[in-house]
């Protein structure tokens, strides 16, 4: 019986010893092994990396650059040029024009970011006849993307009516600010409707430029 236990002892105490080994085996192997998710930063400063940017954010930075670009140069247009010409007392209404139309081909989602930013940085240029164009702006041009998106197909005839329309309330909306001021009088209503029409005109010019520079990047505009 003794010679039984002693026998036996070795067998029932040594294979779990050998699973043991084995699993702590596989276990640092697979350690070893095993690559990390994530890769640690750097120790070192990369410029080139924080600079770094995609295709897609090229695309993106290009084609808003020329937006403001364009806006600029119709700003410099309106104050140097355009403000000296006067057509029965009226004269154009460039920025307005294009911060409308952008809006417009832009969509809702985009172009309310947009429209609200260029708002106020028309504001400050000087140019804006008041405050209150930052929140006439803002609403027309909101109400007109959106009422473009919901009832009419994205085209050249869609997306001037829409914004020339927001733009003719624009220059309705400042002429009666204008009189409940005392800024105008009543009788000069047909000057801010002249003014509406001509912005109207150069909104169809315009129309291709900004068309072409929203397509940078491959855009569709999905709606």
């Amino acid at each position: 019986m003794a010679q039984r236990k002693r026998s036996n002892r070795p067998g029932r105490s040594g294979a779990p010893r050998r699973r043991q080994r084995k699993q702590g085996f596989s276990l640092s192997a697979l350690l070893k092994n095993r690559k990390a998710e994530f890769k640690p930063d750097s120790t070192g400063g990369n410029w080139s990396g924080l600079f770094h940017m995609t295709n897609a954010q090229k695309d993106i930075w290009m084609k808003w650059g020329s937006y403001v670009v364009v806006c600029v140069l119709l700003c410099m247009l309106q104050d140097v040029i355009m403000s000296k010409v006067h057509i029965f007392g009226a004269t154009t209404d460039l920025v307005v024009s294009a911060i409308l139309l952008i809006t417009v081909m832009e969509g809702v989602e985009v172009g309310s970011l947009f429209v609200l930013a260029a708002s106020l940085l028309y504001y400050f240029t000087g140019s804006a006849p008041g405050p209150y164009c930052i929140i006439l702006l803002t609403f027309l041009g909101i109400g007109a993307s959106m009422f473009r998106q919901l009832y009419l197909h994205r085209g050249l005839i869609a997306i001037t009516a829409c914004g020339g329309a927001a733009l003719m309330l624009y220059e309705l909306g400042t002429f009666l600010i204008g009189v409940f001021t005392g800024l105008t009088y009543g009788s000069r209503i047909f000057s801010f409707l002249v003014t509406g029409l001509m912005s109207w005109a150069f909104m169809l010019a315009l129309y291709p430029l900004f068309h072409k520079i929203g397509l940078t990047g491959g855009n569709t505009w999905k709606e």
